[in-house]
């Protein structure tokens, strides 16, 4: 006895080996002219258009993903150059915490533009492109059905052309030819619905997908705009402190060459009166005086113990009581007039020395 399902499935195969063998027949029959063939030039433009939308939209399948896979790659050359200032940065310098937190924040930036891209325009992308597969195989049965058709309706003609007519033969392949064009008639109309409808939307889809690349594309250098001008900014001010060090330095320098020069001009002053020991204005010098400055720039005193200064102010430099008092790149002094006038230091002050010039 044989195995259920067995001899259904043999059949089956046997049906369509004859109705590839048919087809076979037909196509070369076509080919050598013996046999006319059923012709569509609209549908076959409809076709063209089908090809070439799926071409395009292959293209910028590929090209989109190419794009990603750059952005990942400048995604990983920024972060390892963000890690390599962050090693480089030393604990003391100016924006150490802030340099640490814009790190964090172009990492985040990067990781928000590759995923917006891939949800916003891959994505859709992917879904528009999903559908073609399904679409072309239908065509190629569509056409397939074509050849069937025209197969069954030159069978049906030459059995009605025959000498000895066979009534039921002709019957049977009447009902064959009209099962034949249905199928094909009904996956014709479809095609023709439906494929002109999805090539006009491919503009959609193309304009879409633009107008998202360009809108994450201006969110995303704008933000890191900001990003770029923090760290600039604090490129430029730990510049700055490296340069008011510098001045700092070269101060406390000349500082000490001043304290040698007093205590030299002391010794030498020791037995002369007291009242010879003078500076321009005719006044006494403060103790501990060094040398005199000019304000270049207004500043504006921030604290208790800093010297308010007006550009022009002339300011008698005194030395620290406490050297480790001293901050880099800033002098203690009383200002000229104060001092001719009272004599007191007790209105003395801290003052940034790059806002000086020395007189």
């Amino acid at each position: 006895m044989a195995e259920p399902g067995k001899g259904v499935t043999a059949g089956k195969l046997a049906i369509n080996v004859q109705k590839r063998l048919t087809r076979a027949q037909e196509k070369v029959m076509q080919k050598l002219g013996k046999a006319d063939e059923t012709r569509d030039a609209a549908f076959d433009e409809i076709v063209a258009n089908f090809n070439k939308q799926m071409s395009e939209g292959t293209k910028l399948q590929k090209d989109f993903k190419a794009y990603l896979a750059a952005v990942k790659a400048m995604h990983d050359a920024s972060r390892r150059l963000q890690d390599c200032l962050a090693d480089m940065y030393e604990p003391e310098w100016f924006g150490k915490e802030e340099m640490d937190t814009l790190a964090e924040d172009t990492d985040t930036l990067w990781l928000d533009y590759h995923q917006s891209l891939t949800e916003k325009s891959l994505a859709p992308m992917d879904t528009y492109l999903a559908q073609f597969p399904d679409i072309k195989a239908r065509i190629a049965k569509r056409d397939r059905k074509m050849v069937d058709f025209d197969s069954a309706r030159h069978h049906f003609a030459s059995l009605q052309k025959g000498k000895k007519k066979d009534e039921a033969k002709i019957a049977k392949a009447e009902e064959e030819l009209g099962r034949a064009q249905k199928i094909f008639e009904e996956l014709n109309v479809e095609l023709q619905d439906e494929l002109p409808t999805l090539f006009e939307n491919r503009v959609g889809i193309y304009v879409n997908t633009f107008q998202g690349v360009a809108s994450h594309q201006e969110k995303f250098h704008r933000e890191m705009g900001k990003l770029s001008e923090n760290l600039n900014d604090i490129m430029t001010k730990l510049e700055e402190q490296r340069q008011l060090k510098k001045s700092g330095t070269a101060a406390a320098k000349t500082g000490d060459d001043a304290k040698s020069e007093e205590a030299n001009h002391s010794e030498s002053a020791s037995s002369a009166p007291k009242s010879a020991v003078t500076n321009g204005s005719g006044g006494d010098l403060p103790p501990g005086f060094l040398y005199k400055v000019k304000a270049i720039h207004d500043y504006a005193a921030t604290d208790g113990d800093e010297l308010e200064l007006k550009m022009g102010d002339a300011v008698l430099v005194m030395a620290f009581d406490n050297p480790d008092e001293q901050d880099d790149g800033w002098l203690l002094g009383v200002k000229e007039s104060h001092w001719v006038q009272s004599k007191d230091i007790s209105a003395k002050g801290v003052f940034p020395e790059n806002f000086t010039q020395k007189v």
